[in-house]
Order: structure tokens, then C-alpha cells, then sequence
């Protein structure tokens, strides 16, 4: 049995992934959720080699405790560094694994916020790019998030790889700005992978 086609969705913050995401699973696509497996590898199998690497402190009550982890990764590189060398491989074992069990589905979608900053978009056959208008963005942003300031919210856009940049590597580009229409768009993209 041949294996699915591999497909990646990815877009800065605020770019409606998960609504993208939901409309190719309503026709049929298997997806993935790469960010929020993640979280819960990191709640069971990855337990101890953060334990082991960041201490105790990176756990309340069998818990991840976000809030200690993100203050000693997101101010030091070879931090987070550490934290990528622990969750990516084991991410990539669970996706693969994953992927196995969809020997029925033409393609598979993956999605995942870094599938270009971390170059696992390499890995899989096709790219989905969502992009919108940075104003929007924020305004989704505040509406989702409500405890983070403007200000927060710009510095985490700016800090995430640019979409001209994102571009570059996608093989298909959803406009998500609210006066494109995202069925067709979505349509159009599950037709081109389903011929190919």
C-alpha cells in the first residue's frame, strides 16, 4: 500500500490555520496538529528528558509549567535549542507513525506554525502557505488572546519568519484577508493534490 501524500500547512500567528485546516478535514483530509501533539508528548513520553534538562521546576504537579519554560527559553538561544532537541525528533517519530495508520487517504495534511523555520517542510511533498494582512492578524490576535498587548502581539509577529519569505518554499498560497473566499481556495488546492 502506497503511503499518503504528505502535506504541510503552515503561516504566522493569526492566520487562521485552524479554520484552513478545519474546511480540508470536512473534506475528508486527515490532519495532524503537529503544535498540539507537541504539547501533549511533553505532558507524558517527554516528561523526564526535560526534567532531566531543565529540572524539576518544569513541572507542577505532573503538569508542563509553560510559564518557567518559556522564561528560560525564549530569552536564551541554545535554550530553546535544547527544549527543539527533545520535542522535533520526538514529534517526527509520532507524525511518522501517524502517517502509517492513513494508508487509506489520497494525502494528509500536517500542520504546524515552524514547518519552514525548523526545515521540516523538506520532508514532506507539498507546502500550503496561509497568509493575511498583519492588521487583521492582530485584531484576530486580541479577539483569541485577550491577555496579550498590542505590543506583544507585534513583537511575536516580528520575530516569526516573514510571509514573502515563507513564499518562497510554498507550493500553494491560501489569502485568508476576509474578502477572498476560502472554499474555492481550499477546493482548488484538494483537486490539484487528489490529480497528482
Amino acid at each position: 500500500m502506497s503511503k499518503p501524500i504528505q502535506v504541510g500547512i503552515t503561516g504566522g500567528i493569526g492566520v487562521g490555520k485552524t479554520l484552513i485546516t478545519h474546511l480540508f478535514s470536512l473534506l475528508g483530509v486527515p490532519i495532524y496538529y503537529a503544535d498540539t501533539r507537541a504539547k501533549e508528548l511533553m505532558n507524558s513520553v517527554l516528561v523526564k528528558p526535560i526534567i532531566d534538562t531543565f529540572g524539576e521546576e518544569a513541572f507542577i504537579n505532573g503538569t508542563l509549567n509553560r510559564d518557567y519554560l518559556a522564561s528560560r527559553v525564549f530569552i536564551n538561544k541554545s535554550e530553546i535549542n535544547k527544549l527543539n532537541a527533545i520535542v522535533h525528533p520526538a514529534v517526527a517519530i509520532d507524525f511518522n507513525n501517524w502517517v502509517s495508520t492513513q494508508v487509506k487517504s489520497t494525502y494528509i495534511i500536517k500542520e504546524a506554525a515552524l514547518l519552514v523555520e525548523t526545515g521540516s517542510y523538506k520532508l514532506l511533498d507539498k507546502l500550503i502557505l496561509v497568509v493575511s494582512p498583519e492588521e487583521l492578524r492582530i485584531n484576530r490576535i486580541k479577539k483569541r488572546d485577550p491577555f496579550r498587548s498590542e505590543t506583544e502581539i507585534k513583537g511575536i509577529i516580528s520575530k516569526q519568519t516573514s510571509d514573502i519569505e515563507k513564499s518562497k518554499f510554498a507550493d500553494f498560497i491560501i489569502i485568508n484577508n476576509e474578502e477572498e473566499l476560502l472554499i474555492p481556495q481550499v477546493i482548488k488546492i484538494n483537486h490539484l493534490i487528489n490529480s497528482m
